[in-house]
């Protein structure tokens, strides 16, 4: 049986930027979706599954923006 390892992640949404806003400079800010949130996982691929299933729904069409960020200890 392996061992239960922490992980923590959060889950990111970069924006696109309309034509207009890369016009006047002005690009959106990229948004924290889901915050920093600790899970315990038997390895970097089960932890990365935990968080792809707390995406919001709202995102679910706009996956190619959505980051997330994995960090183990």
């Amino acid at each position: 049986m392996a061992t239960m390892r922490l992980f923590e992640y959060a889950v990111l949404f970069h924006p696109r930027a309309t034509k207009d806003q890369v016009e006047r400079g002005d690009l959106p800010e990229s948004q924290l979706i889901v915050d920093i949130t600790q899970v315990l996982a038997r390895s970097d691929k089960e932890a990365l599954m935990v968080a792809t299933r707390a995406i919001p729904e709202e995102y679910a069409d706009k996956l190619d923006r959505v980051e997330i960020a994995l960090r183990p200890f």
